[in-house]
């Protein structure tokens, strides 16, 4: 996976940014881990609950690597047997069945220890997958919006998908592999250094060899398999993309554009897929060369050891047997390491996201018996230490007032009700309400007295009362109904096959845009809020149907401190205060007929809509 950094050139369509990162599980290239170590550290601590399961697992394939260990004996014995009965008196059947017997009872007895340790090591990475994907998923409710800012929603939903996938896929694989592979070459030498220090001497020599060849390939082709793997998540980026924009590229006859990049990304892909392949190929065939070429000295020399009565015919089969088991281990590190490098690449990827920093909570106070009072006081701001956006913003609102922010699209105007709601901290200043900073009251206490109505509807894949019962979870469905009725949407619901019942599907998109927004406007409503904020609420909703809201908004608004951010400024005559904003700050405010007799800017706004 492409790590941590957005393409910042890549274009935004359906709300989010596109980009490297973003491919489909199954998909897992090797990856190298910057801090290796470390990271594997981090992922064993996951398994601390999973210990003695896992080191029953362990004894299980040490025992079945022992039991393996003794076939090539009984093996040898049986064809010591066997010729010494064709050289001699006879072949004694019943000692070389009982050898036959024993080399099927170790094998079958391999075979249920091998099993059950892959189970128990199974169980083992699907705990720490669960674990992972539980920590990640509360982490994202700890991490402050700016974190979002950054990174992409579906940079992490990688996290929870594509990473935790590939550590759980190779977690089980390496497990494993890793404890069997070391104790096969620790039983296996022991066994071999029995036979004939020799043999075992020129089977050693060979490793060196088989390691640099592979190390050589290794260098070579990690390259190819980083590019490969830029490239794939650029391919399923534009097929994201362009699924997600198909009625725009068809709209503006874009098809043969879209399929001309979705062509050179693919060659690119095709082409370092290609040779990351070849190389990946390569190490078999590498590591197979030494095996043979360790599988010929040892026969010659073997040969010759039998002829100076050294060792017998049975002996030399029985380590040939013991060559094999060794070899195959080490033919297999090639592919240790890469799953183990995948393992702990994905998993750094995971233990950076879980590493951020948390959301800081600075009070404890809770906003229950609020009225709903709110200063603003020299308030500074930016998303970035060098790109401020609030200069020094100043305003005091008394509770119940309906304050209406105006000005053009950047002048920061959504970024004010951000800051009162704490979903940034503030550079300078401070907001208060009732006269206390809002610093300490908790995040989630201070929240609960707002409800917020934003100009893109979000709705859930769920019925249209537990949609608008997202608002107060524990409403009658009474309530729900008042509250629809208020928001003037209980209508329409009624109309719907269910009414209430209806299942809005994943996108939402079997409601009309107008209707998305009158349940969002019904789960305000059912919230019940201190303080309201509306932003271009009623933007996308037809002339009749927005009156309909304002005069539901008129009696939700009476008696509550009420936020309109409005570019409509025909909607917001009737507020208390309008709040004109340029550049950051406050440049005007008054009452409607007062900024429009003083003849300034916002008089220059309320015109230009009827040239």
């Amino acid at each position: 996976m492409s790590g941590g950094k957005i393409n910042k050139n890549a274009p935004r369509i359906g709300g989010m940014r596109r980009g490297p990162g973003h491919g489909p599980p199954g998909a897992f290239p090797v990856q190298k881990a910057e801090n290796f170590s470390l990271t594997l550290k981090k992922l064993i601590r996951y398994m601390k609950g999973s210990i003695p399961a896992a080191i029953a697992a362990m004894l299980m394939t040490v025992g079945a690597v022992a039991a393996t260990i003794f076939i090539p004996k009984a093996m040898g014995d049986a064809v010591d047997l066997m010729i010494k009965g064709l050289t001699g008196g006879g072949i004694d059947v019943s000692a070389v069945l009982q050898r036959v017997g024993l080399m099927i009872t170790l094998g079958v007895a391999a075979g249920a220890l091998r099993y059950g340790s892959g189970f128990i090591f199974a169980g083992v990475s699907q705990k720490i997958t669960f674990n992972l994907r539980r920590d990640i998923y509360a982490k994202i409710d700890r991490l402050p919006l700016k974190y979002f800012d950054k990174v992409s929603n579906g940079e992490v939903l990688s996290y929870l998908t594509n990473d935790v996938d590939t550590a759980s896929t190779t977690l089980s694989q390496t497990l494993s592999q890793v404890v069997m592979s070391a104790a096969t070459i620790a039983g296996v030498l022991v066994m071999m250094f029995m036979s004939s220090w020799i043999l075992t001497l020129i089977a050693i020599l060979i490793i060196p060899v088989s390691l640099l060849l592979l190390i050589t390939v290794v260098k070579f082709s990690q390259k190819y398999f980083t590019a490969q793997q830029k490239n794939l998540a650029d391919v399923n980026g534009h097929i994201e993309e362009a699924f997600a924009g198909h009625n725009v590229i068809t709209l503006y006859n874009n098809q043969d554009f879209s399929k001309a990049r979705f062509d050179k990304l693919n060659g690119e892909l095709y082409d370092s897929a290609r040779k990351s392949q070849f190389f990946s190929g390569l190490m078999m065939p590498v590591m197979m060369f030494t095996g043979n070429l360790g599988y010929v000295l040892i026969c010659a020399v073997g040969g010759l050891l039998v002829i100076g009565g050294v060792m017998s015919v049975g002996a030399v089969v029985a380590f040939m047997q013991y060559l094999r088991e060794f070899n195959q281990p080490v033919n297999q590190s090639a592919n240790i390491i890469n799953t183990l490098q995948s393992t702990v690449a994905a998993a750094e990827r995971i233990f950076k996201f879980l590493d951020a920093d948390d959301e800081r909570e600075t009070g404890t106070l809770t906003a229950d018996d609020v009225l709903g009072d709110v200063e603003f006081k020299n308030v500074r701001f930016g998303y970035e230490p060098d790109k401020i956006v609030i200069n020094d913003f100043s305003c005091k609102i008394t509770a119940g007032s309906r304050v209406a922010i105006v000005g053009p699209t950047g002048a920061g105007k959504t970024t004010v009700v951000k800051l009162l709601m704490r979903f940034y901290d503030l550079d300078g200043g401070n907001i208060a309400l009732d006269g206390v900073n809002t610093e300490e009251f908790s995040r989630g206490g201070l929240r609960k007295r707002f409800a917020m109505v934003l100009q893109d509807a979000w709705l859930f894949n769920g019925t249209v009362r537990d949609n608008i019962r997202y608002g107060k979870f524990d409403a009658t469905d009474d309530e729900v109904h008042a509250a629809a009725a208020t928001a003037y949407a209980d209508r329409f619901i009624r109309s719907l096959p269910g009414d209430y019942d209806f299942v809005l599907n994943e996108e939402a998109d079997n409601i009309s845009l107008g209707q998305k927004q009158l349940l969002t406007i019904a789960r305000a409503v059912l919230a019940d809020p201190r303080v309201l904020i509306l932003d271009e609420a009623t933007s996308s909703v037809d002339t009749r149907t927005e009156l309909l809201i304002q005069r539901a908004m008129e009696s939700l608004m009476r008696g509550r401190t009420s936020f309109v951010i409005a570019h409509r400024l025909s909607t917001i005559k009737d507020a208390d205060t309008i709040l004109v904003m340029r550049g950051g700050d406050i440049v005007e405010q008054g009452p409607h007929d007062e900024l429009i007799r003083r003849g300034g800017f916002y008089a220059e706004l309320y015109n230009s809509q009827f040239e």
